[in-house]
């Protein structure tokens, strides 16, 4: 073989082998899984939340209030494509915004490369794990969020105060019951697996709780535990507490329970 025959062959046998290389590699890192993060951000309507600040307009009338405290559980995590779905195993998060950081996140791990169409969540504990007295995820049979008069979880819990004039009036929600687990369903016509790294990002707005399909007035509703119309006035809202924050996506979430 003449010699610049020799080396064009060598050269198209070199780009060939590197090729194969490059999509052997690409095909492997397609099939390996990785992680995603899910970041929830507090709001209170358009304002980042800010604890222990009476800058709040009461949705339903007259003062401002505060908050203290506010977490609720999120659970039963689902990313659903044409073929199937991925679904977390011991899916319990209890997402509360107490600590450093401004945001919570939940990271989904061993998540397989697919074309998503849509994340799925609920907004409280389902049934059977309310009912249990097992461990799982974030549940605590003896923790905070749990009952302590009967077997089951508050699903939120939103603690502050209304101050209106020269009066200031606790508020205390702990919003739960089987009948108010509502389950969110929300489309992705992003790609979430191909950013880096992998989130997705959602707001948690406590107004959202009472505004919606049902406007309440704190000051006429400052305290709901155990009666189950008053919590059943907030879980209606329940299906709006945690939105998308990409604008395309944000009129595209819908309560599927």
């Amino acid at each position: 073989m003449k010699p610049r025959r020799k080396a064009a062959w060598l050269a198209l046998l070199f780009a060939v082998t590197a090729a194969s290389g490059v999509t052997a590699w690409r095909l492997h890192r397609l099939a390996q899984p990785l992680e995603l993060a899910l970041y929830f951000h507090p709001f209170v309507g358009r304002e980042p939340l800010v604890f222990n600040e009476p800058r709040y307009p009461n949705p339903g009338g007259e003062g401002r209030f505060k908050v203290r405290d506010f977490q609720f559980f999120l659970s039963n995590i689902r990313l659903v494509d044409a073929t199937g779905a991925y679904a977390e195993s011991d899916s319990y998060h209890l997402v509360r915004f107490d600590g450093e950081d401004p945001t919570f996140v939940i990271v989904l791990h061993a998540v397989p490369r697919r074309t998503y169409e849509r994340i799925e969540f609920g907004i409280g504990v389902d049934a059977a794990a309310n009912r249990s007295l097992a461990s799982r995820g974030d549940l605590d049979p003896n923790g905070r969020m749990a009952w302590n008069w009967e077997v089951g979880y508050k699903f939120v819990l939103f603690e502050g105060a209304l101050l209106r004039g020269n009066a200031t009036n606790s508020l205390v929600y702990h919003v739960g019951f089987e009948e108010n687990y509502r389950l969110i369903s929300t489309e992705l016509q992003r790609k979430p697996l191909e950013s880096r790294p992998a989130r997705l990002d959602f707001r948690a707005d406590i107004l959202r709780l009472f505004q919606g399909s049902a406007n309440v007035d704190m000051a006429a509703l400052p305290s709901v535990k155990f009666d189950r119309a008053d919590a059943a006035l907030l879980a209606r809202n329940f299906t709006a507490l945690v939105t998308p924050m990409w604008p395309d996506m944000a009129a595209r979430t819908n309560g599927a329970r």
